[in-house]
């Protein structure tokens, strides 16, 4: 999934990890390359990576096949646009876990794909 906003990127940064809280997901880690661009003393556009999980589908996921542990957690791509907005870019976690062809882990990738729909129209609000 492709989301071109007209937020600008750090106010939908910050709007999307109010978003993934708010949704009951944890947000497992925040990459953040500009930042480390700067510290090497590169200016380039924003570019974040947002990491969000829960540990009951992590659970449900390690019991269903350990081997989609790797797919875990789902990341939210944002990139700043040369006008200053947001673009996200995600994988659904129907396209992330149906090709481990578990039934239990499409069931889970079925709720989890409502709850991050839910993040990105949160977020975009």
């Amino acid at each position: 999934q492709t989301i071109v906003t007209k937020k600008p990127f750090k106010v939908f940064v910050d709007d999307l990890v109010k978003a993934v809280s708010a949704n009951k997901m944890g947000l497992v880690a925040h990459a953040c390359a500009d930042c480390g661009a700067r510290n090497i003393g590169k200016n380039i556009a924003g570019n974040r990576v947002i990491m969000a999980f829960n540990p009951h589908f992590a659970v449900r996921m390690l019991n269903a096949n350990v081997a989609a542990g790797i797919e875990a957690p789902i990341r939210l791509y944002v990139m700043e646009n040369a006008d200053g907005a947001a673009t996200l870019t995600y994988r659904t976690p129907s396209s992330v876990f149906t090709p481990y062809k578990t039934p239990a882990l499409n069931d889970m990738a079925k709720e989890l794909d409502i709850i991050f729909q839910k993040i990105v129209a949160d977020s975009l609000k």
